[in-house]
């Protein structure tokens, strides 16, 4: 274990003045709050603290900093508390002690949940000063590195949470040492065969090929020297094992035909030296096609430079060769870390100017942005390591402006990327001066101008199109909101009609004082849950006039079966469902709503009732959409998600509220439409068709549409019984491995 007295030591070493008697003031309070806490290796637990302190000195991170690492666990695992501390310390020490205390009481059912609250707090906490991540990181990497010692279910976990959290934010943050060991710690736990396997491939490697490296890095540097670079500097290095792992999975390789186990960095002077070395290597080796990027004229988003290629260099060895300068190359080391060695608005060898607000903070700062985006934790967590995980392509507003979005991504994304109200808007997009398809993928370099209209909303559909976690979640929230707007039009009709029949006013500001007892949070949310059928509007009424009296009426058979007519005390009339016994009291104003929610089945012969061409099925929330004719009536039943219903909210008077009526005796199928994009290959119709005999539903119209050499598109107009039997349905298409995407059409 690391004494006290070396620990101060490594920080004077490159901070002379550092302020000792904080260390020590920090240590000997951790020392005593941690007393005899053991870790799961029987260690002290004072051990960890100094071993993540020890860490962070490789960063060269200041005294206060390293104060904090002592001090990380403090509140959390013993009796310290955040007053205690502000007083030993001082705020800010206390502020950042306490950004790094997981959330321990949380009413959260699921672990995930609870996993995404944690990460929210922390996120939250690095956003108002980076320090918490540089803790945190080291933190896990301590942690990861006596792992042995828990149990296997717990090393699992904590190496999945490694590999899917904490691994991608450091690189994301652009520390790709530390990245690789947390990702390589991680690999070991999560697949040690795999992780055995390659290793010891490697080690072969490195015996068969030992010395090669040595004399591709003296080569490299002579030729460098001879042609004017004398301060050149070459290092070589063999590939981390999970690296190698992945390259293999992703690019469906063996090991023996990878070529590029084998890394080499050249570092010089300047920018200048940088280009002139590459020159030099490309003049003197062959250069692989396709294999050249150049990360110093466009910086990646978590401020890594280099210039990127690869040449089949001496011995004929596939080498892949990283030409940086020494500051370019502290930042590919230690990422947001080596910004806090410059104060602001220092410069550098290389012209730039430095300050802690790097690009890498700024993306932190944009994801922190988008928790109000997500509206739980799983939604959040989600959308995050979307945006870990993702490697980037770069892409031009009109005006020239760099938008830095994961690969894969869409117009679309680059639209919300901009901002979510011209997302929401987006109808269309020009990529590189041509109009394309908004489903383009992008590519490095394109420039993308996008195309707006004010009465545009995002499609649903949108949100299987999208990579970012921004866009998906903005889609989601516009779409609640549109299908909100609907329900909310349709309540609010209700509720006037159910307030004028009482001879009241129906009015939002009447409804504020009684959201309480209706138990909404706002008018908006209440008027919706009339929409939707979870609210009476009688309920409503009596809320906002609880002293309302209502009038009696006896409900008498029609003759017409299941039928009743009621008449009140004023004369008025009317014909309702028979939920009611003969004889038995209602209130003329339950009379007269139930007169105007006109179920499917039982309808007056008068009046002809059809279906929306994409249908409705027992299940769904519906509404009646009234034609009138010359010489008939006819009501158009509409699913309450189908956007043709926003051509009528200006028609007030054809908006009828309409259930469903069913009984055993009469059930019936009805359609519904489906879309199906699938595999183009022998075959998939046919375990189409079985799969939908196989949960009882029938074909009534089929047709396919071929929108690429891979794909088909089919539209299945289905016969079910209720909207249960659908949704088992589209379970089952989903899950055949010849169905890419699956959603059922209500336009």
């Amino acid at each position: 274990m690391m004494r006290q007295y070396e620990l101060v030591e490594r920080v004077q070493k490159y901070k002379p003045d550092a302020n000792e008697a904080l260390l020590n003031k920090a240590y000997v309070y951790a020392m005593q709050k941690h007393g005899q806490q053991k870790r799961a290796s029987g260690d002290p637990y004072i051990s960890h603290p100094l071993e993540v302190a020890a860490i962070l000195t490789d960063m060269h991170l200041d005294e206060s900093t390293i104060a904090v690492a002592l001090l990380h666990d403090t509140i959390e695992d013993t009796t310290a508390t955040r007053a205690e501390i502000d007083e030993l310390f001082g705020e800010d020490i206390g502020r950042l002690v306490e950004g790094l205390t997981k959330i321990k009481k949380l009413d959260l059912v699921t672990k995930k949940a609870k996993q995404a609250e944690n990460l929210r707090k922390l996120l939250l906490a690095i956003s108002d000063d980076v320090r918490v991540l540089l803790v945190k990181l080291a933190d896990r990497l301590h942690n990861m590195r006596t792992l042995d010692h828990m149990s296997p279910e717990k090393r699992a976990r904590i190496s999945e949470e490694t590999m899917d959290i904490y691994a991608p934010l450091a690189g994301r943050m652009g520390m790709q040492d530390m990245r690789e060991e947390l990702e390589d710690l991680s690999f070991r736990h999560i697949n040690p065969e795999a992780y055995e396997t390659v290793t010891k491939r490697l080690e072969e490697l490195s015996r068969r090929n030992e010395g090669l490296v040595k004399k591709i890095e003296t080569e490299l540097r002579d030729l460098l020297v001879a042609s004017g670079l004398t301060n050149a500097y070459v290092k070589g290095r063999q590939k981390k094992a999970y690296s190698v792992f992945r390259k293999m999975q992703s690019k469906s390789l063996s090991f023996e035909q990878l070529s590029d186990v084998y890394g080499f960095r050249i570092i010089v002077d300047d920018i200048p030296a940088c280009y002139r070395a590459l020159g030099i290597v490309h003049t003197r080796w062959r250069v692989v096609p396709g294999r050249f990027k150049d990360y110093i004229s466009t910086p990646k988003q978590n401020d890594y430079r280099s210039l990127h290629t690869t040449i089949v260099g001496p011995s004929s060895q596939r080498i892949e060769l990283q030409i940086r300068t020494k500051r370019m190359h502290e930042i590919a080391e230690f990422g947001i870390a080596a910004h806090t060695l410059y104060k602001d608005g220092a410069s550098n060898a290389d012209g730039d100017i430095l300050s802690r607000e790097s690009n890498a903070y700024s993306w932190l700062r944009h994801t922190i942005e988008a928790l109000a985006e997500g509206d739980s934790p799983e939604e959040f967590l989600e959308h995050t390591k979307l945006e870990l995980f993702q490697d980037q392509v770069f892409c031009f507003t009109p005006k020239g402006k760099l938008i830095a979005l994961p690969r894969g991504a869409t117009p679309i994304d680059f639209a919300y990327a901009v901002h979510t109200n011209i997302g929401d808007t987006t109808v269309g997009a020009k990529i590189n001066g041509r109009i394309m398809p908004l489903v383009t993928r992008l590519a490095n370099g394109d420039e993308v101008e996008i195309i707006r209209s004010g009465v545009q909303v995002p499609p649903a559909a949108w949100e299987e199109i999208v990579v970012t976690g921004k866009a998906r979640a903005a889609i989601r929230r516009a779409t609640r909101m549109a299908i909100r707007k609907q329900y909310a039009g349709l309540g609010h009709r209700i509720l006037e009609r159910t307030f004028d029949r009482a001879g009241k006013i129906f009015s939002r500001e009447a409804m504020k004082p009684a959201l309480h007892r209706l138990g909404q949070k706002d008018v908006e949310d209440a008027i919706a849950a009339v929409g939707r059928g979870e609210m009476s509007s009688l309920d409503v009424l009596r809320a906002v006039y609880p002293d309302h009296q209502e009038e009696r009426v006896t409900a008498k058979p029609t003759g017409d079966d299941g039928w009743f007519n009621v008449r009140s005390a004023s004369g008025m009339i009317f014909k309702i469902p028979g939920k009611a016994k003969a004889g038995e009291g209602v209130t003329a104003l339950e009379a007269a709503i139930d007169a105007d929610s006109v179920p499917i089945r039982g309808i007056s012969s008068n009046v002809d009732v059809q279906f929306a061409p994409t249908g409705a099925v027992p299940g769904d929330r519906i509404v009646g959409i009234m034609n009138t004719t010359e010489d008939a009536k006819a009501i158009t039943i509409y699913p309450i998600q189908s956007p043709i219903l926003q051509r009528f909210d200006e028609q007030p008077d054809r908006w009828i509220d309409v259930r469903w009526d069913l009984d055993e005796a009469n059930k019936s199928r009805f359609m519904a439409r489906v879309m199906i994009n699938a595999l183009n290959e022998p075959g998939t119709l046919a375990k189409l068709a079985q799969t939908v005999a196989g949960v009882d539903v029938n074909i009534r119209v089929l047709n396919t549409i071929r929108v690429a050499a891979d794909f088909t598109e089919m539209t299945l107009d289905v016969e079910v019984w209720d909207l249960r039997q659908l949704n088992q349905l589209l379970a089952q298409l989903s899950d055949l491995e010849c169905v890419a995407t699956v959603r059922r059409l209500y336009e």
